[in-house]
């Protein structure tokens, strides 16, 4: 089987920075660490099955390609395009969020 290396964008590096900070910041070390976790896990997964992410706001926001992955035990979402070489990950954001907007930001 092969995979295809994972390159976050630094817009997905601060969201992840952020999330990171946030469960800190609420005293929730051990969130933040199964957060690193799950999102590690979601990065392996996708590395091998890049197609199997959700095309749902492809549609929306009119961007062919775009996925998402939802982490395990986490509200976020992965969102990437494949790449012909790697997995390009353009956000990692709360899906309980107004994704077509954060996405524009």
């Amino acid at each position: 089987m092969t995979t295809k290396p994972i390159i976050a964008r630094a817009q997905a590096n601060d969201d992840i920075d952020e999330i990171i900070a946030y469960y800190v910041g609420e005293s929730a070390e051990q969130a933040a660490l199964g957060f690193i976790d799950a999102l590690q896990a979601a990065y392996a997964h996708l590395a091998r099955n890049p197609a199997t992410g959700s095309l749902r706001y492809a549609y929306a926001l009119n961007l062919p390609g775009l996925r998402f992955w939802p982490l395990t035990h986490y509200p976020h979402l992965v969102c990437y395009v494949e790449q012909p070489d790697h997995i390009d990950v353009w956000r990692v954001l709360h899906g309980q969020r107004d994704i077509p907007v954060w996405m524009a930001a």
